[in-house]
């Protein structure tokens, strides 16, 4: 086995996250030591790890598929957008701060080190590490600097897969095209080539495999079957393809799709909930109806607060309660419920203060310390079991939170209002768990069916796309390849 071995990706979301899965349950099953490891990741969408760190929620999962907890050493370079034009930087798991694209740039000569430093650690620990790239391989415009893609292959040696996505078209050209804007080492260092979510009868697309290996001098090493009704989470984008759409759905919850919405993943488990509709939203006009109003996790709260306002989720959100309406806030939602929140030193904007919703009796102040952790407990009025994640920069006080939501680890977390409409928690994840994704929906309204066990559909997600690899690969052309790259028979 390669001590390492790297997939890219002729575009985003060509497949990458998903090989890199398939692969560390793959090599798992072989009694493999495995790791994942992704040098530079762009997202905000992010997991805690166990040792206190942040990464990228892509990393999380595939841990999982290695059977080990997540570790910020699997993520070293972690940006988490602010705007379109800077991000805040997170390295070896903290936060470090917000540098404008130009700035970050010049910073990657010191984050190469850091990446560095985390991939001799890994290394050092386990026989086989499966690296994930990030965008393409192939623009022009990153190539200097790079610490993504074929910038890392080649300052650690490493052979490379290059994936592409035959369902959105273009294959052959994303393929071919992505080798011609290489140079002559990196076209060397990729071993072969994936072709992903095909459809169809393999006898039609033959032709073009033949052409392809004899135009390339590379082998096609697996043509992998769209899988349909596939559950992973998503690395980054916001997506709908896990919602179920059979059945009829009771319960309406509406969460409004702010700029700097984060951690969507949250509502996942709602989205494979056989009775409920996730309806995300930009405005409120086209709602029809709501039973529960979710404010979702935020990187920048006070841009997504006005942007709440100017949209008219305000009044939408007063009118819902005086129906009778429950509000749900999760980590920067929660915050918003608050009478104002505090920003002196400027960690997500300008500096000053903002008015909140005022439907809790609490204020947020922003710190500079980001809280990170994995937490576990009950909820505060009932013995049910909650698990999930904190990831926050704020701190929140009030009378409001004489009444807690929920009971983590021996502290109060939360607040629930004295009429029982409002509700808020600094915990992601909370509906993982099927018990108490039950419990929230009918404290909301909805009793009718239970929730899902997400933890066990991941785990049926992560089998099912090592089993794809498993059937479709030709494991004698990847020995093969990676024999002549090791032997640099070029």
């Amino acid at each position: 086995m390669p001590q390492a071995l790297m997939v890219q990706g002729t575009t985003s979301d060509a497949g990458k996250s998903t090989l890199v899965t398939a692969l560390c349950r793959h090599y798992r099953r072989q009694g493999i030591r495995v790791a994942p490891f992704k040098p530079q990741n762009m997202a905000l969408n992010s997991a805690v790890t166990a040792d206190g760190g942040e990464i990228g929620r892509a990393q999380a999962v595939q841990a999982a598929a290695c059977g080990l907890p997540a570790h910020s050493d699997m993520n070293p370079v972690l940006l988490k957008p602010t705007t379109d034009t800077s991000a805040q930087v997170i390295i070896h798991g903290q936060v470090l701060q917000n540098l404008s694209a130009t700035q970050y740039h010049d910073y990657k000569k010191v984050a190469k080190q850091a990446v560095l430093a985390s991939w001799r650690r890994l290394t050092a620990q386990y026989q086989t590490v499966v690296v994930e790239g990030a965008g393409s391989p192939a623009e022009i415009n990153l190539r200097a600097g790079d610490i993504a893609n074929m910038g890392f292959a080649e300052a650690v040696d490493c052979p490379v897969i290059l994936i592409a996505d035959i369902d959105r078209g273009g294959v052959f050209a994303h393929i071919v095209g992505t080798l011609a804007l290489l140079s002559a080492s990196e076209q060397n260092r990729i071993i072969g080539f994936v072709i992903n979510r095909f459809r169809g009868d393999i006898a039609l697309l033959q032709s073009g495999l033949d052409w392809l290996e004899a135009e390339t001098g590379k082998p096609v090493l697996a043509v992998l079957p769209y899988l349909h009704d596939l559950y992973l989470e998503a690395e980054d984008a916001l997506s709908i393809r896990h919602a179920r759409q059979e059945g009829e759905r009771q319960f309406t919850l509406v969460v409004p799709h702010l700029p700097s919405f984060s951690n969507h993943t949250d509502f996942d488990p709602l989205q494979l909930h056989p009775g409920v509709q996730v309806v995300f939203a930009k405005s409120p006009e086209a709602i029809q109806g709501a039973d529960l109003v979710v404010l979702p996790g935020s990187k920048s709260v006070r841009r997504d607060l006005a942007r709440l306002r100017q949209q008219g989720w305000d009044e939408f959100i007063q009118r819902h309660l005086r129906y009778g309406g429950k509000v749900l806030g999760i980590c920067g939602g929660f915050q918003m419920l608050g009478k104002a929140i505090h920003d002196p030193r400027g960690l997500e904007g300008d500096a000053g203060t903002a008015a909140g919703l005022g439907l809790l009796d609490m204020e947020t102040t922003l710190q500079p310390q980001k809280c990170l952790r994995q937490v576990q407990g009950v909820f505060a009025e009932q013995a049910v079991p909650v698990a999930g994640y904190e990831i926050h920069m704020g701190v929140s006080s009030g009378p409001a939170l004489a009444r807690p939501l929920f009971k983590l680890d021996g502290a109060d977390d939360g607040a629930l209002s004295a009429d029982d409409q409002v509700a808020g928690s600094y915990v992601h994840g909370l509906f993982d768990l099927p018990e108490a994704c039950n419990t929230l929906l009918a404290w909301a309204g909805y009793r009718q069916r239970q929730a899902v066990d997400f933890n066990a559909l991941r785990e049926a997600g992560i089998n099912r796309i090592a089993d794809s690899w498993a059937a479709y690969c030709d494991e004698a052309k990847l020995n093969t390849a990676l024999a002549k790259f090791y032997a640099r028979d070029f």
